[in-house]
C-alpha cells in the first residue's frame, strides 16, 4: 500500500480523534441543563400546536413561559384550567384568562357589496389580493374566498351562501389562525363576554362607501355621540368607530342604542350572525 495514502489516513484519523475529544469536552463545559419544568408545562398543554399563544408550538410556549417570554395564561385553548396547572408547576398565582372568539368585521356580502371585476384565479384571498387588490368593490372588505375557513383547525368557520365567512360561536376556540390568514385583517378576536363589534373596515366616508356597499360604515359618528352611547364607550378613529370594551359594564345594553341607530347597520352582534340554518352550513364548503 502506498505510504502516502497510509499517512494521510492516519493524519485524518488523528485529527478526527482530537476534534472528537474537543467536542466532547466542549459539550461538558458549556452544557446548560434544561429546566425540568419545561417538560412538566408541556405535558399539561393541549398539545395541538395551534400557535395562538405566539409560539411555534406547545413546546416553544412551555419554554417561553420559563424564560418570561409568554404569560402563563397565554394558552387560549387551555383557558383558565391550564393556566392554573401551569401556575401550580411554577408555584405562583394564576391569572384568570378571558376566552376569545373570532368575529368577521364585514357585512358586505353578495347582496350588499358590488364587485368591480370578475376574479377567476386561485380560490384564496391571499392570492386574489395580489391582483389589483382583489375584485371586490370595497377594497377593505372581505374577499369571500375562504382563506380563514381553510386556516381553521376546529371547523369553526364556514362560508355562508352569500359569500361571507360565518363563525360558529360554540366551535371557535379563539386560536387566532383565521386572523393571521386574512390578508385584509377582516377577522378579529374579541372576548366572549362582549356581544357587539364594528363590522366594517372601510376607511372611506359617505358616498365613497355607499357606492360600493350598502352596509358599510359611512363615518357619520352618530354612534360615538354621548346622547347615543355614554361614558366614552365608542370613540372615532378617523372614519371608523372604536369600541372600548374595558368601559362596558352591561354588554347587552350599553351598545344597544348604537346598534339600533346606526344608519347603515354597520355593527355586528355575536350569536345573531352565527345562528345560521344547519343546511346552509353543510351546503357550502371551502377546500384548503
Amino acid at each position: 500500500m502506498d505510504l502516502t495514502i497510509v499517512s494521510a489516513v492516519g493524519v485524518l484519523g488523528g485529527l478526527g480523534f482530537i476534534f472528537g475529544i474537543g467536542l466532547a469536552l466542549a459539550s461538558k463545559i458549556f452544557y446548560v441543563p434544561q429546566d425540568h419544568r419545561i417538560k412538566q408545562i408541556e405535558d399539561v398543554l393541549p398539545g395541538i400546536n395551534c400557535g395562538a399563544c405566539g409560539a411555534a408550538g406547545c413546546s416553544g410556549f412551555a419554554e417561553g413561559i420559563i424564560y418570561g417570554k409568554y404569560p402563563i395564561n397565554g394558552c387560549m385553548i387551555g383557558g383558565t384550567e391550564t393556566a392554573v396547572l401551569i401556575a401550580n408547576i411554577l408555584g405562583i398565582e394564576a391569572k384568570e384568562i378571558v376566552p376569545k372568539v373570532a368575529v368577521v368585521r364585514c357585512h358586505g356580502d353578495q347582496n350588499h357589496c358590488v364587485d368591480r371585476a370578475l376574479y377567476q384565479g386561485v380560490q384564496d384571498c391571499r392570492a386574489a389580493v395580489l391582483i389589483n387588490n382583489g375584485a371586490k368593490g370595497c377594497v377593505y372588505g372581505c374577499l369571500g374566498l375562504g382563506s380563514c375557513v381553510a386556516a381553521c383547525s376546529f371547523d369553526a368557520i364556514f362560508m355562508g351562501n352569500q359569500g361571507l365567512p360565518i363563525v360558529d360561536d360554540e366551535m371557535c376556540t379563539g386560536c387566532g389562525e383565521c386572523v393571521r390568514a386574512c390578508p385584509r385583517n377582516i377577522m378579529e378576536l374579541i372576548t366572549r363576554d362582549q356581544m357587539v363589534y364594528v363590522a366594517c373596515m372601510s376607511k372611506d366616508f359617505g358616498k365613497a362607501v355607499t357606492s360600493v356597499c350598502r352596509v358599510g360604515c359611512i363615518g357619520c359618528g352618530l354612534c360615538a355621540n354621548p346622547k347615543v352611547t355614554q361614558n366614552g364607550i365608542i370613540t372615532m378613529d378617523g372614519k371608523l368607530p372604536v369600541i372600548h370594551y374595558d368601559k362596558i359594564k352591561d354588554p347587552e345594553k350599553d351598545l344597544e342604542n348604537a346598534v339600533n341607530q346606526c344608519p347603515t347597520k354597520s355593527f355586528g352582534v355575536r350569536l345573531r350572525e352565527s345562528s345560521v340554518p344547519v343546511q346552509e352550513k353543510e351546503g357550502v364548503s371551502v377546500s384548503p
